[in-house]
């Protein structure tokens, strides 16, 4: 660098250090408002910590979804040909999910927790029971219907009825018959 001759290098060269060596501290336009007001001090918050969150599983869809592609194209091919359509793609299970005891369905965190409760209740009044079994929610529904009542509108129309099959007068329209 060029020092100009009325400066000599003497002066420029610890100047020059000392001012680039030093660190300057960040100005705090708060600190500085605050300054001379009740409010000094100021308290520094601590940084808050991320939670770690969960592991990304975008290897597993994207596995998931070429199988996918493969077997679409399998499908469209085999009934472009006339063969037989293959079989669906397994099924990939979330690792992430949580699987319900009662009814082993699967959920995210949030709604196996709301799920589960339900579910409980449920399987505490014996709900599911029934619906499991399937004969014991038919005889149930049956045991509990009553038989069917005639009602004044029917009866009238059941005497018309029993009294046309008696005569054997043909009815009026019921000629070509």
């Amino acid at each position: 660098a060029s020092v100009s001759p009325s400066f000599p290098s003497e002066l420029h060269d610890p100047i020059c250090k000392k001012v680039f060596n030093k660190k300057r501290k960040p100005f705090s336009s708060l600190k500085q408002r605050l300054q001379g007001t009740e409010i000094t001090t100021v308290k520094k918050q601590p940084p808050q910590k991320k939670q770690p969150g969960k592991k990304s599983n975008w290897r597993q869809h994207h596995e998931d979804f070429i199988n996918t592609i493969q077997s679409a194209k399998q499908v469209t091919k085999a009934l472009k040909e006339g063969h037989p359509l293959p079989p669906p793609p397994p099924l990939s299970i979330n690792p992430d999910y949580i699987q319900c005891p009662h009814c082993s369905r699967r959920f995210n965190e949030a709604a196996a927790q709301r799920h589960m409760k339900f579910c409980e209740e449920q399987a505490a009044r014996g709900a599911f029971a029934a619906k499991t079994t399937g004969q014991a929610l038919v005889s149930k529904h049956m045991t509990q219907r009553k038989p069917p009542t005639l009602t004044t509108a029917v009866l009238p129309l059941q005497k018309r009825v029993q009294e046309g099959a008696n005569t054997d007068k043909p009815r009026p329209g019921k000629e070509f018959m």
